[in-house]
């Protein structure tokens, strides 16, 4: 299950770590009687990242214009989810923007320390510099000061980098959490470091061995989305490529990609990411499923990008859905109208309704035979994400070219 912002924070507070001053917004009107002065943030209280990119954080100077602002996000869906309140928030003037975070990785049944100089927004650009550390034993100041070190920091920013992640594994240990995430840690330029936003996802089968976090999201009215229908999110309506995605930021980065190599996206699906608090192998194989139905059914969608990573749910798995679904959408045999008047006992068939074209790129285990599968149905297997726009694009100018 995962927590908003606001709720992570109070945990964060509880257990030391820096956080700004903040109020919680349930209507506009509220922000009459704001006790923080300004100028202040306003943040958008979802479940699912990439706020800031779409217009779901915003900087205000005063009351007017905090009304106003407060207004446009409470109507702004992110991701297809609209937010129930907002987080009214102290500015921060951060010189440098950390990535840190705590999860438990399935393959190695460890928590993994995680760390990068390069945060905000911009992580999933710079994850190729992402620094881990797994704890393989008693958890001790040295995992911390070790992650520090690997992430380059020098002088007093290891101390206050290691006091926080020391922190954030308490709060792990403590909740018995799936993920414990800081982006970004702000550092201030006289190396004063605070958490500008934070993420906590709980592990729904511990919840009963924890009655204060429970307290905690009750008391908040923290209470997370039913798992339901899926929410298509349309972009544009001459756009000729849908995608499928697994989280919001490899969403996001696919979506950007596309965009740079001149392609435009009609639709997009987040079928979540593995940290969601209803994410089980068959939930999520579901919702694939699901997903792919849906954007099939958009008639401007030419080609279906989907680009999953998964260490819940094996590729041969995956594959196994995406075979099953091209087997469903296969057009029966229709006759022309008109028959050749030479041989009448052949019959000509059309092939319209073959559906959007897949392009397929997944990573994870079992690829190998994923790609088997795959290639048995006459579907393509992609490893690199780049070449999956490429081929992708390709299809679009294919059949642009045709017409």
């Amino acid at each position: 299950m995962d927590l908003l912002e606001y709720q992570a924070k109070e945990l964060f507070r509880e257990m030391g770590i820096p956080v700004l001053p903040s109020q919680r917004i349930d209507r506009p009107k509220d922000l009459k009687a704001l006790t923080i002065p300004y100028p202040v943030v306003l943040k958008s209280q979802v479940y699912i990242g990439g706020r800031g990119r779409v217009g779901g954080v915003k900087f205000v100077e005063n009351t007017i214009d905090a009304i106003a602002a407060a207004q446009a996000i409470f109507n702004l869906p992110i991701m297809g989810e609209y937010p129930k309140m907002l987080l009214a928030e102290a500015k921060y003037d951060a010189d440098q923007e950390f990535y840190l975070a705590i999860t438990l990785n399935r393959s190695v049944r460890r928590p993994v320390l995680l760390g990068s100089q390069h945060g905000g927004i911009d992580v999933q650009s710079a994850m190729h510099e992402m620094q881990h550390v797994i704890v393989e034993q008693d958890f001790s100041p040295y995992y911390a000061r070790r992650l520090a070190l690997k992430m380059g920091l020098q002088g007093q920013l290891i101390e206050s980098v290691s006091a926080i992640v020391e922190k954030m594994y308490q709060l792990f240990i403590k909740h018995d959490l799936d993920l414990i995430e800081i982006n970004p840690l702000g550092v201030s330029a006289t190396g004063e470091v605070m958490a500008l936003d934070g993420k906590v996802s709980a592990n729904d089968d511990a919840l009963a061995r924890h009655p204060q976090l429970v307290s905690l999201i009750t008391k908040l009215g923290g209470n997370p989305p039913e798992p339901g229908a899926l929410a298509l999110v349309n972009m544009e309506p001459n756009g000729q490529i849908g995608i499928i995605c697994n989280g919001a930021g490899l969403t996001m980065a696919t979506m950007d990609l596309v965009e740079q190599a001149g392609g435009v996206t009609a639709s997009f699906l987040n079928i979540g990411g593995e940290t969601r608090w209803d994410t089980l192998p068959e939930v999520f194989k579901q919702r694939l499923s699901e997903g792919l139905e849906i954007l099939a059914q958009q008639k401007s969608i030419r080609v279906i990008l989907i680009n999953l990573i998964s260490s819940l749910v094996p590729c041969d798995e995956i594959a196994e859905v995406i075979v099953t679904y091209t087997k469903r959408r296969l057009p029966q045999p229709q006759p022309l109208a008109v028959q050749s008047p030479l041989r009448p006992e052949n019959t000509i068939f059309s092939t319209l309704n073959r559906g959007p074209e897949l392009v397929i790129r997944l990573a994870g285990c079992q690829s190998d035979r994923a790609r088997t599968l795959l290639g048995n149905a006459q579907l393509s297997l992609l490893e690199n994400l780049d070449e999956a726009v490429t081929e992708a694009l390709s299809f679009i100018k294919a059949e642009l070219t045709e017409t």
